[in-house]
């Protein structure tokens, strides 16, 4: 396949070397494995995997009414988040539905950095753009994704490897919260958090030495076993963890109320959306995002439907085998009757009904 024209991270030489293997993921060429799937997901589970997340978005929002567009653009309500702490929350269009699930770093008073997902990095800059405009906040927005690299380091060896690059009190630093600090002598923020169900770390520098800080990484981690993990590994992490994948599990048909999103959704305050949200919680949901485990063989993938009995009640949105649980599960979007534990379900997987049942998500909980 031919790369030229996607858009490379500025590790994407190191992924070659490495001998990745590269795919097209939303116009950005990115590894999807560098070994295999099964081994870099059993290495970010039992040591550590690092990951290039250089593709994602990141936005500055400054100034006096900084505060006051993120309330009105966002779901979550911000006027307890401290200095230092992520929150996750969700962009709505006017119709109550996703346009992107994203976290909120608060830096100071009035500085907030936004991290979005890649696919939609433009969308979102052109609706909360849109919206400081027609309202008139006093505040200013810059859209700094292309000078900022980003890595996640993911696993229970994570804080040991961290340490090595860097002396830091990590006992202190809580889950969903940051740290400003200096990596190769240039600002960076590292926060705990991520995208696979485990403890870590994602580490936010500048994108000229991104590279050099993945390198070091690599080689604080080599005796904790750690290994460089595509986005295949990613995706069978996530979803054992039961998170998202925008575009997959969401989009802006979708509303969070649809999704295990309810929780990061204030309806005591005003935000766009809002009225959409009220106005469904009055007529009923008609279907939501549930999870399954197959019961026999099979692995269910996006956009198989969704059978009870002869009658069709859905579509799966992700499925795949989980490494970690030995078995295959998934997400699907289910008539609102039958999301219950245990509901038994069937899945067309190609010209076979494949039986499964709804299970509690997530799937995997790591053990503290």
């Amino acid at each position: 396949m031919w790369f030229g024209k996607m858009r490379k991270t500025p590790l994407y030489e190191k992924h070659v070397a490495l001998n990745a293997k590269i795919i097209d993921f939303g116009g950005w060429a990115m590894p999807v494995q560098y070994t295999n799937v099964i081994e870099e997901h059993k290495s970010t589970r039992n040591a550590a995997g690092l990951f290039d997340i250089c593709h994602m978005g990141e936005f500055a929002v400054k100034g006096p009414q900084s505060f006051d567009l993120l309330q009105l653009v966002l779901t979550r309500n911000l006027q307890n988040q401290e200095i230092g702490q992520v929150k996750l929350s969700a962009l709505l269009n006017n119709e109550g539905c996703i346009i992107d699930d994203l976290t909120v770093y608060k830096l100071k008073k009035d500085y907030y950095m936004l991290v979005t997902n890649a696919a939609i990095r433009e969308s979102d800059w052109q609706w909360i753009k849109s919206v400081r405009t027609e309202k008139g906040f006093n505040c200013t927005l810059e859209d700094i994704s292309d000078q900022t690299g980003k890595l996640d380091l993911q696993g229970p060896f994570a804080q040991e490897i961290m340490q090595e690059l860097i002396d830091l009190d990590y006992g202190n630093l809580r889950f969903y919260h940051f740290t400003e600090t200096k990596l190769l002598n240039h600002p960076a923020i590292i926060s705990r958090s991520g995208y696979t169900g485990e403890d870590g770390f994602e580490i936010y520098a500048p994108a000229n030495i991104i590279g050099d800080i993945w390198d070091k990484l690599l080689a604080a981690g080599t005796n904790k076993g750690i290994k460089p993990v595509g986005l295949g590994a990613r995706d069978t992490l996530r979803l054992e963890a039961g998170m998202l994948l925008n575009g997959q599990d969401m989009s802006e048909n979708i509303s969070p109320l649809e999704v295990p999103y309810g929780w990061i959704v204030d309806m005591d305050k005003e935000f766009i959306g809002a009225e959409a949200l009220v106005a469904l919680k009055k007529s009923g949901l008609q279907k939501k995002l549930a999870g399954f485990a197959m019961t026999g063989r099979g692995i269910a993938r996006h956009g198989y439907k969704v059978y009870q009995s002869d009658k069709e009640i859905g579509i799966v949105t992700s499925g795949t085998f989980a490494p970690t649980l030995n078995k295959a599960i998934g997400l699907a979007f289910v008539d609102i009757t039958c999301t219950a534990p245990d509901t038994e379900i069937s899945i067309a997987i190609r010209d076979t009904m494949c039986p499964a049942k709804i299970v509690k998500i997530p799937f995997y909980k790591r053990q503290k």
